[in-house]
């Protein structure tokens, strides 16, 4: 991704509606899973992203401190969403997940380009695109544990039954 086609203010205003979105999703999933190991794991993701908003809202005030922050309907710079309906199956929002997070692994490295005047920012920014690889990676291994169950169930339909 080029950073320097778009202004500082639309980078920052798209990462705190990514972030944003990114939250509210992985709490909604968090939501509606039974199990309680995924569920604190995607409160666990929820909880990164808001920290995420965080600094990035610090830095976007700082560099704005006349604006408010308003978060566009639609974001200037392009990044992949998650959609979710009560019918979605879970695999389906991990894969638009783990995309999501790649993405914004990209972005953030990208965004850190725009800030070599200030290190402390750059180094941060860098430090938020690795662990946006690490969240893909914890989504990637969910996937995978899914897919074995599943798996499981088609080759061995009772395996889960009880004696």
């Amino acid at each position: 991704m080029d950073a320097t086609i778009y202004e500082i203010e639309d980078l920052l205003l798209s990462a705190l509606k990514a972030e944003n979105e990114s939250s509210k999703i992985y709490n909604d999933v968090s939501d509606k899973v039974d199990n309680y190991l995924l569920k604190d794991k995607f409160q666990f993701l929820a909880a990164e992203e808001n920290k995420h908003y965080t600094y990035v809202a610090d830095v976007y005030k700082s560099h704005f401190p006349e604006k408010t922050i308003e978060l566009p309907k639609k974001t200037k710079v392009p990044l992949p969403e998650v959609t979710m309906t009560e019918d979605t199956p879970l695999s389906k929002i991990i894969t638009q997940a783990m995309n999501a997070e790649q993405a914004a692994s990209e972005f953030y490295k990208a965004i850190a380009t725009r800030f070599t005047d200030d290190s402390k920012i750059q180094s941060m920014l860098l430090y938020f695109a690795d662990m946006e690889l690490g969240h893909y990676k914890l989504l990637e291994i969910e996937q995978q544990a899914m897919q074995r169950y599943e798996e499981a169930d088609e080759y061995w339909p009772m395996v889960h039954a009880g004696p």
